[in-house]
């Protein structure tokens, strides 16, 4: 045994039936040409043959002392690997659909602690001929940029490349960690905050105030921010860098500006939809590297919790996307401004409400620190391949917590942006209209720039 890290052991102890802890992610794949019908179980066949297992895929929370709270890891000599890695098929008539349905039961479902925390399932039945791969891991394992960037490290840029690896079979890296982050690793600056000292925190409050920036607790009271209960559903969904570069270049903003802009844009009409859209607009939490261009080398981690008005009040896309760009621009300028601590505090201002989500009474009796979490993470420019098999998707799957019912998360995928929506299936209802919607905001954001 080896005990575990406070980190560790808080998403441990914050997951309940309603609030799994676990990031996942779902891709699609091409078979290669000539594949035959016997393709996706000689795939899984050589992958299930990687039959070493890293640190990370054989350990499992375990009490101590004979407590009855998990503080430390064991580490399982022999991993049951038809368990944790399942073949399976849809039912007719096999369509994305019934994929993302089979996708929202199982990121629904929590991972057994008397076993490593991880699953993997290869899904075939798509009547298009393709195959799925969806896999989760616990979040007190890994963060979800990190389950990313190990997935990627499994495939290859070469078609003619046919050697399948396995995630839990691969090497440590040796190069720095990855300086964008997401949810999980905020979450982690947000536990330490006490550690900075109060001194720290009011100096980078005084900081923002000065500026105007935006900050926490001033969002308006929504539909997305209550209390979740247990089960999810997932969406999922491509769109084509070159349409959001032209916008950008069109309105001279930055790609990332009209993400923000889509996403406000959709989640205007569905909430419009659900006769619930605020008066005061939506507050969006980004997560982004605060590292400037002459340290993009320098390795670790720096990692802003930037709070964006999303203008959602407004139906003038055009000015949407302005107030958006500012309201980032500004933001970012301050952290950039700050010495590293002060800007990892008011990080962790931003974020802190999370750790207090559990405590009873808190969600309903205090206004939310921001109404969603949108992250844009880099991905592969080039097309990869994983045995032969083309990836056509890479749909990221977070984590929906108390007050914070839906989460938006992309990854940029061979000139897409590949959007993953996970949400509460009670709060958020009709989850995939917001698929729709984000078209139409798109749709709205070249109109308005005129593209």
């Amino acid at each position: 045994m080896e005990l575990m890290t406070p980190t560790d052991a808080v998403f441990l102890l914050g997951e309940s039936r309603e609030h799994p802890m676990h990031v996942g992610g779902l891709q699609l794949y091409e078979p290669p040409p000539g594949a035959g019908p016997e393709f996706v179980r000689e795939f899984t066949e050589a992958m299930l043959a990687n039959n070493e297992f890293q640190p990370t895929f054989r350990k499992h929370p375990a009490a101590i002392m004979g407590g009855i709270t998990p503080m430390a890891w064991s580490y399982d000599d022999e991993v049951d690997v038809d368990y944790h890695v399942r073949r399976s098929a849809l039912a007719s008539p096999g369509r994305v659909r019934e994929l993302l349905e089979l996708t929202s039961r199982l990121h629904t479902g929590l991972l057994d602690r008397h076993r490593p925390l991880w699953e993997l399932y290869v899904v075939e039945g798509l009547s298009d001929g393709r195959f799925a791969i969806y896999s989760k891991m616990h979040h007190a394992l890994i963060d979800g940029v990190s389950a990313l960037k190990l997935m990627q490290r499994t495939l290859s840029y070469d078609p003619d490349d046919r050697e399948v690896r396995a995630v839990w079979n691969l090497p440590k890296p040796t190069r720095a960690l990855s300086p964008v982050s997401r949810l999980g690793s905020l979450v982690k600056t947000a536990g330490s905050v006490a550690a900075l000292g109060p001194s720290t925190v009011s100096l980078a409050r005084a900081a923002l105030l000065e500026q105007q920036v935006t900050l926490p607790f001033g969002a308006p009271r929504t539909m997305l921010n209550v209390k979740i209960g247990g089960a999810r559903r997932c969406a999922a969904q491509s769109w084509s860098v070159d349409r959001i570069k032209t916008v950008k270049r069109a309105a001279g903003v930055t790609l990332n500006d009209v993400v923000l802009a889509m996403c406000a844009g959709a989640l205007r009409y569905y909430l419009l939809e659900q006769n619930a859209l605020p008066d005061t607009p939506l507050i969006a939490m980004v997560p982004v590297s605060l590292r400037r261009e002459d340290e993009a080398d320098a390795g670790g981690n720096r990692v802003g919790a930037i709070l964006c008005n999303l203008a959602t009040h407004t139906d003038d896309p055009a000015q949407r996307l302005q107030t958006v760009s500012e309201s980032m621009h500004k933001n970012k300028r301050v952290f950039s401004q700050l010495p590293r601590v002060q800007a990892l505090a008011l990080s962790a201002l931003n974020m802190s409400s999370l750790a207090l989500a559990a405590v009873p009474g808190w969600v309903s009796s205090t206004s939310p620190p921001f109404n969603i979490v949108i992250s844009n993470v880099p991905g592969p420019h080039e097309q990869m391949y994983y045995g032969g098999a083309r990836l056509d998707g890479n749909y990221p799957m977070s984590i929906a917590m108390d007050g914070q019912a839906l989460n938006i998360t992309l990854v940029s995928n061979a000139g897409n942006l590949e959007f993953g929506l996970v949400g509460c299936r009670r709060s958020v209802p009709h989850l995939q209209r917001l698929l729709a919607h984000l078209e139409s905001s798109l749709k709205d954001l070249e109109r308005a720039v005129g593209v």
